[in-house]
C-alpha cells in the first residue's frame, strides 16, 4: 500500500446534482427515480450551494400544509449547513465525520466546486476492496488509523 486512501481514491464523480431554481417536485421526482436519498444542489458554474435531502422533501410537506408553500424552489428548501471534504481528506476522517454526525454523503469540493461525493457505503466499500495481509478477508487486524499496512502499524 501506498500511504493513506484519500478521498480522491473513493470518491463518486458522476452525481446526480440539482439546481436551485428547479421546482420542488420535479426534484423529488428525481431523488424517487435515481433511489437517492439527497442530492447536491448547484448553480450553473458548478459551484456547489447546498443539499436537498428526504428530509428537506419532508419540510416541503409540512410547510405546504401549514403555511402554503411561498415558493416551488428548491432554493428555499436546501440545507446550507453542509459538512463537506476536500479531496485530500484521508478516509479515516471521513469514517470519523460520519460516526459523529448525522450525515450520510460528503460532497467533495475544489474551490467551491463540486467534483465527487462520499457516502457511508463508499467507504466501506473501499475498505472491504483493499488488500489484506497474508491475502485473506478477515483474521487480521485492520488498522484504520489512516489505512495503512499491519507491517506498517505502530502496534502489532
Amino acid at each position: 500500500m501506498q500511504g493513506p486512501v484519500l478521498a480522491r481514491d473513493i470518491m463518486v464523480k458522476d452525481l446526480v446534482t440539482l439546481k436551485p431554481q428547479m421546482d420542488v417536485f420535479e426534484a423529488i421526482e428525481r431523488l424517487l427515480k435515481h433511489k437517492i436519498s439527497g442530492a447536491c444542489v448547484v448553480d450553473d458554474e458548478g459551484q456547489f450551494l447546498g443539499v436537498f435531502t428526504e428530509k428537506d422533501c419532508l419540510s416541503v410537506l409540512v410547510n405546504a400544509a401549514y403555511d402554503r408553500l411561498p415558493t416551488t424552489r428548491i432554493r428555499a428548501f436546501i440545507s446550507t449547513e453542509v459538512r463537506t471534504v476536500n479531496e485530500e481528506t484521508d478516509v479515516l476522517t471521513i469514517s470519523q465525520i460520519f460516526l459523529n454526525t448525522p450525515y450520510r454523503r460528503l460532497p467533495v469540493l475544489t474551490d467551491g466546486s463540486l467534483v465527487g461525493q462520499i457516502s457511508r457505503r463508499d467507504v466501506l466499500r473501499a475498505v472491504n476492496l483493499m488488500d489484506r495481509p497474508s491475502g485473506e478477508r478477515g483474521g487480521q487486524l485492520l488498522y484504520l488509523s489512516s489505512l495503512i499496512a499491519l507491517e506498517d502499524a505502530p502496534i502489532v
